[in-house]
């Protein structure tokens, strides 16, 4: 790793900085990022009348964007490449949309960010100016995606040093060490601050550069923990030979099948030094490398790829859904938009909702109803879930509609739908046939299913038995009980939701196949009278009542019911399709979750989790001198036997590398349905204690040992290198 002083030409500068973080996938022979490191003036757009120029540079770190106003002088501005999700070009976002008629596409172009912050939307000077950003962005975020969690750390570290290398000489005193260590979430005795910081300087000059600093820094984060786990399972203390990891994987990780090749293979990745692998050993680096890894994580690789039988009908499955998807924020006072749809399908949902309403000039409109709510083009809908529905997950894409349309502008909806998805809309069955049941998500790959009313029954479509859609009449009953009564009446517009009646246009009716929507009286009638193709929606509130558990999710609305929402579909190659448990889908099967026990294929595990320790926790409070006193919370979450939480002590004053090693034991029925989620908090005597990070995965998923859990802020994004240190077993009951 090398952290260099900036008197150097800023392309030189960011390529030896990247000999750390990119391993020498810098600038060099790269035009794009030779053309951003000196800079463009651009045009920042918030709406069609605020349009302003700044000047955008890439910093030498390669790793921020800073942007200063023309006339602003010193008035400046700066995000992280790390914060930047995705580049779209052209006019794909609704603020460049409105500006089409004034810049071209293809000098257009916007940043998307990750979390809840808003999209930033650029216009260049050039067509050319714009790829070279567009480009050069995507290079810079394909690098930090290929980063090991061992060049993340250095990437950490050479970024906290630059935030306290405060006068930029590319040196450090033992002050600004000082204040770094605060920063850094480090209540350490300046004493033994000051002893590890004249060890670190070799060079005897009172400051650290370069590699002393990282000296520094390595004696400061020596992880005990894991050099103890290493010794016990090397004869010499110095490294393992491959017989002895194979021991440790065997023992410990219990991990079965070839073994032998297994260690082999972690060796060859993860050793650093030549002459150690030449010995068909690992060295305490390559045994923490490993243990960073992805191989080394709580989350099972094998289950990151789509893995699950496909094959099986729709109902089979829980897929992943979103409510109110137009809204970004407040479901009575928020904005709709597009950039809802984009975002939940990004992140692999698989059922987005729209909620129709008639608007101007024969065109309807999407909105959250009876509220404050702004309003889209139903038309922008369509094309942006066209567009978006197979980026992530090639699996179908239910379009759930709220009609409070009349017959016309339904007719106009038909239209839309038709003329924008073209082949992509399912309009008929797959083979043109009465069908006895559902496809499965393999046979609907690459299609949008409509889920709506409609006249008649599926049966009907092919007897030509279809009643008159002008005596056909629907209510509306359940589209205004999705709403929130609290809400509601808190906001005093509840006298103006009515029951009403609606017709329904053939043409609108036709588009739904196999997702047809009807009322929701009880399970017992639904038992008997529903047929496969009828799909029912309730509240939450209502849904709570029946099966003591919550149901769609509005993506936007971070939080505890996002968090196991994300956990869950984290598995199967994100597709947004889960096969559900076997005792889930066989119809003779009366699986009881309040009496797990009694079912056919009962098979109960207890879990026994170890906190081990905490690495570079985030620090939450922002007064200068506070640091983190960190505990670890563990949630079961399944049926109602499952729900359980439990807690470690709070560590004092260190959110760098808290030590625990306590241990937590919970008895899981149902451990097909159970979703296990790590909280970090700031623990506070006298108020609410603080959030720092949560990971959240189904227990199915876990992998046993010694294990990293990389945890996510609130939002749901990575916050590396912050991590905790478990050690896991499952064990069965019966």
């Amino acid at each position: 790793m090398m952290i260099t002083k900036r008197d150097d030409p800023a392309t030189d500068g960011c390529m030896r900085r990247h000999q750390m973080a990119f391993t020498g996938r810098g600038p060099n022979g790269d035009e794009n990022l030779q053309s951003m490191l000196v800079g463009t003036l651009m045009r920042k757009i918030k709406s069609r009348t605020w349009k302003k120029q700044r000047y955008f540079k890439l910093e030498d770190d390669c790793m921020t964007i800073w942007y200063q106003s023309r006339k602003a002088g010193n008035v400046h501005s700066t995000f992280s490449v790390s914060d930047v999700e995705a580049i779209r070009e052209g006019h794909q976002s609704e603020v460049l949309l409105s500006i089409a008629d004034e810049f071209p596409a293809e000098r257009c172009f916007t940043l998307v960010f990750r979390g809840r912050r808003g999209n930033l939307d650029l216009v260049a000077e050039s067509a050319e100016e714009a790829q070279s950003w567009i480009r050069g962005m995507r290079k810079l975020i394909e690098n930090l995606e290929n980063m090991g969690e061992r060049e993340k750390l250095d990437q950490w570290i050479s970024d906290w040093f630059k935030k306290a290398d405060k006068n930029n000489d590319g040196r450090m005193n033992f002050k600004e060490v000082q204040d770094l260590l605060k920063m850094m979430n480090v209540d350490m005795n300046g004493h033994h601050a000051h002893r590890l910081f004249t060890m670190a300087d070799k060079s005897r000059s009172g400051t650290l550069e370069d590699d002393e600093f990282v000296f520094f820094y390595k004696m400061l984060t020596q992880r005990e923990d894991v050099l103890r786990i290493f010794q016990k399972y090397t004869v010499d203390s110095q490294k393992l030979s491959q017989s002895h990891l194979e021991d440790f994987l065997r023992k410990e990780q219990l991990e079965r099948g070839n073994i032998q090749q297994h260690a082999k293979q972690l060796i060859e990745n993860y050793e650093p030094s030549d002459r150690a692998k030449l010995l068909n050993a690992m060295t305490f680096d390559g045994f923490l490398m490993y243990l960073g890894s992805a191989e080394g994580s709580i989350f099972n690789p094998q289950r990151r790829g789509v893995y699950q039988d496909m094959s099986q009908p729709l109902c089979h499955y829980f897929i992943s859904s979103s409510h109110n998807t137009y809204l970004m924020e407040d479901q009575l006072r928020g904005q709709s938009s597009v950039e809802g749809y984009i975002r939940a399908l990004n992140r692999g949902c698989r059922c987005v909702e729209v909620d129709c309403w008639d608007g101007a000039n024969g065109e309807p409109i999407v909105y959250h109803g009876h509220t404050f709510t702004s309003k889209i083009l139903f038309k922008d809908v369509v094309s942006t879930v066209g567009n978006y529905a197979f980026k992530v997950s090639e699996y179908p894409v239910i379009l759930s509609i709220e009609n409070h349309c009349g017959v016309e502008q339904q007719r106009v909806m038909a239209q839309h739908l038709d003329h924008i998805l073209g082949d992509k809309l399912l309009k008929s069955t797959l083979d043109g046939k009465a069908p006895i049941r559902l496809p499965s998500p393999e046979e609907l790959k690459g299609k949008i299913l409509l889920k709506a009313k409609k006249i008649g029954g599926l049966e009907e479509s092919f007897n030509g038995m279809v009643e008159n859609p002008l005596t056909e009449e629907v209510s509306d009953e359940d589209a205004v009980a999705e709403m929130d009564e609290d809400n509601l009446h808190r906001e005093s517009v509840r006298h103006r939701v009515k029951k009403s009646k609606q017709r329904l246009s053939k043409e609108l009716s036709d588009c739904v196949v196999y997702c047809k929507s009807v009322h929701f009286s009880s399970f017992k009638h639904s038992r008997i009278h529903s047929k496969f193709y009828e799909v029912a929606s309730f509240t939450e509130s209502k849904a709570r009542k029946h099966l003591r558990e919550a149901v769609a999710l509005n993506f936007q609305t971070a939080g505890e019911g996002m968090d196991l929402n994300d956990g869950l579909f984290s598995q199967n190659g994100r597709c947004g399709y889960i096969l559900k448990p076997q005792f889930l889908r066989e119809a003779e099967e009366r699986f009881d979750p309040e009496m797990p026990q009694k079912g056919a294929g009962y098979s109960p595990v207890m879990l026994i989790i170890q906190v081990i320790s905490g690495q570079q926790l985030p620090k939450v409070n922002l007064k200068k001198d506070s640091i983190v006193d960190p505990l670890v919370r563990v949630e079961i979450h399944g049926v109602p036997m499952d729900q359980a939480k439990q807690e470690t002590r709070y560590i004092e004053n260190n959110g760098f590398n808290p030590v625990w090693y306590d241990t937590l034991r919970f008895t899981i029925h149902t451990p097909e349905l159970a979703m296990v989620r790590f909280v970090v908090e700031d623990y506070d005597k006298t108020s609410r204690n603080d959030f720092v990070g949560q990971y959240t995965l189904p227990l199915s998923c876990m992998q046993q040992g010694y294990r990293h859990i990389y945890l996510l802020s609130k939002d749901g994004t990575s916050i590396p290198p912050a991590s905790i240190f478990v050690h896991i077993r499952i064990t069965g009951l019966k």
